[in-house]
């Protein structure tokens, strides 16, 4: 009986490896450009740019807008996002067009008379949605980077919202059954066919969004200064929010400095703060360039907790510094640095989980103070005055990385019904209450408190790779905090255990938030004698965990665009020309 149960455990931990290699089976394959996202209509919207002679960037603008369409869980012109650009001259751009406290907002908006978070409030309703962004950054993508115009990128979205598409299984349900979405009467109107629901195949219009996107080509400044902005903020204002007209006349996207970091002699360029994603995952890197993952072994419990125990780390540096640049001194260089990685990594035990309470940060000596100071790897200071992900290389090497969010599902749940587009919930990634976990669980402190005017702190991770100098990997994900933990897994998985970027994509993911100090695995994908073995170490195992890594290999041989779209959803995809 021992020796048939030894044998059951190995065919499970095969069949689940297995499942891991097959989802999706091959990468898509194409010549001269690629574009991954999680709707494939999408994706066709920004390949028929390219084939009408735009670049990546004109692909990415339109791939952008038609998201708001297909995909109005987390596709929008009600949010915002990250954008990060390669140009085919080697020169990078980090467009932030996230979403910014409203003027009037308050570090205790969300609290009551004692001091306590109100539930809910940063969460759903009118309260809960930040200055939003997303149109003007990729206005701005297109008019500064774009080689189309502004109507043909967008005439795919126009096109789509008028008339119409067919739903999927899920977004049919997730539409239908949204909770939120029916307590708000637009909301309720357009996204739940007003009460009735929706169903797999029944095609969805939107004449109201249609109209809204034939404006912004007519004059893309209404946004923000013009008509349409009255009309935002007086629906927004009449429903108890707090964006005002000048809060949108002011909005600016904030060309930033990518940081840098390198892995196994790989040059990574990701999101800078607002973003916490790429300061995380280059240090999550650093301290595992240490560990022979390799030897581990691809799934092992050993490999899993050493990668864990970085993660472990990253986030809890993460919670205790990093916030807008706008306001505040940020330490992006210590944090990057290698030697600072060795100090973290002496904290390791290599056979039992660190207790995430107990932690304690590695003190910064003198040398590594003076050493920082003169091998700067992101230019220091003040910047200049439910998300998804989307990849996009062009035959000239152009290369463009997209986070774009709601925040939440659906956002706030508010519909700017006469406009017809959703409002983010993106207020609810400051910190309430320094202390106090948000959505997500995170624990965030004072740097992230909620201030007038600022950009709450981000875990998106738009990503590019580079091999020898040249563009090799092109890499995001959705999930709240989970995106940096699915970025950084992805590329292990490429990197340390060589697997193409399908198998990379599909293979099963874990995550750690230092605080809740859980191991977090998806459900169904690891064998029970590696979660056994991780308990073991003293890990706290618990399962469900999302993700959609929607990526991009270069075959470095013969130049061929590899697009993984992740074999987790239904109607993600790959398009190449």
């Amino acid at each position: 009986m021992n020796l048939y149960r030894r044998f059951l455990i190995l065919i499970i931990s095969i069949t689940t490896v297995s499942i891991a290699h097959a989802a999706g089976m091959q990468p898509e394959r194409a010549e001269r450009g690629m574009v991954v996202s999680v709707h494939a209509l999408a994706s066709e919207a920004g390949v028929e740019m390219m084939r009408a002679g735009g670049n990546a960037i004109d692909a990415a603008v339109a791939t952008g807008f038609a998201l708001a369409v297909v995909h109005p869980s987390a596709g929008n012109i009600g949010g915002g996002g990250f954008m990060l650009i390669r140009l085919e001259n080697g020169k990078t751009h980090f467009l932030d067009f996230r979403e910014k406290a409203p003027g009037k907002a308050t570090p205790t908006m969300y609290q009551d008379s004692d001091g306590n978070v109100i539930p809910g409030l940063s969460r759903l309703g009118y309260l809960a949605s930040g200055v939003p962004g997303s149109v003007k950054g990729l206005v701005h993508a297109q008019e500064r980077f774009g080689k189309l115009t502004l109507a043909q990128v967008m005439a795919p979205a126009i096109r789509l919202a008028r008339e119409g598409y067919a739903l999927s299984w899920g977004d049919a349900r997730s539409m239908s059954t949204n909770e939120g979405l029916a307590q708000f009467p637009d909301s309720k109107r357009i996204f739940q066919n007003d009460g009735k629901g929706w169903k797999q195949g029944d095609v969805f219009r939107q004449p109201e969004l249609a109209r809204t996107l034939e404006r912004i080509v007519e004059s893309p400044d209404d946004f923000y200064t013009g008509k349409m902005a009255r009309e935002i903020a007086e629906f927004m204002q009449a429903g108890g929010g707090i964006i005002t007209v000048d809060d949108l006349r002011n909005y600016e996207v904030i060309d930033r400095t990518p940081v840098r970091g390198t892995y196994r002699g790989l040059e990574i360029i990701s999101a800078p703060p607002p973003s916490s994603g790429g300061i995380a995952l280059i240090e999550t890197l650093n301290i595992l360039e240490g560990f022979d993952l390799r030897k581990a072994g691809f799934g092992s419990a050993e490999a899993i907790h050493l990668v864990t125990e970085a993660y472990r780390r990253a986030f809890y540096d993460r919670a205790q510094f990093l916030g807008d640049p706008e306001f505040s001194e940020l330490p992006v260089l210590e944090l990057a640095e290698k030697q600072y990685a060795v100090e973290w990594r002496k904290s390791i035990n290599a056979k039992k989980a660190s207790a995430s309470a107990r932690l304690e940060r590695p003190k910064v000596s003198a040398a590594l103070a003076k050493y920082v100071a003169e091998h700067p790897v992101f230019a220091p200071g003040r910047e200049p005055t439910q998300t998804t992900h989307y990849s996009v290389v062009d035959e000239a090497g152009n290369a463009v990385a997209v986070t774009t969010t709601l925040n939440g599902g659906f956002g706030s749940k508010v519909t700017i019904g006469p406009l017809g587009f959703l409002m983010n919930n993106e207020m609810d990634d400051f910190s309430s209450k320094p202390g106090v976990p948000n959505m997500f669980g995170l624990i965030q402190g004072e740097e992230n408190a909620i201030g007038p005017n600022k950009r709450p702190l981000s875990a998106m991770t738009p990503t590019i790779v580079l091999k020898d100098g040249k563009l090799w990997l092109v890499l995001g994900s959705p999930g709240g905090p989970t995106i940096i933990t699915t970025v950084a897994n992805i590329l292990i998985n490429v990197v340390d255990f060589d697997l193409d970027i399908q198998q990379a994509v599909n293979a099963p993911r874990f995550h750690h938030q230092w605080i809740p100090d859980q191991l977090r695995l998806e459900r169904n994908r690891f064998s029970p004698d590696t979660i056994e073995l991780l308990k073991s170490r003293g890990h706290d195992v618990v399962f469900g965990l999302g993700g959609d890594g929607e990526c991009i290999q270069i075959d470095l041989e013969t130049g061929l665009r590899l697009g993984a779209s992740d074999g987790r959803n239904e109607r993600g995809r790959a398009v190449g020309y």
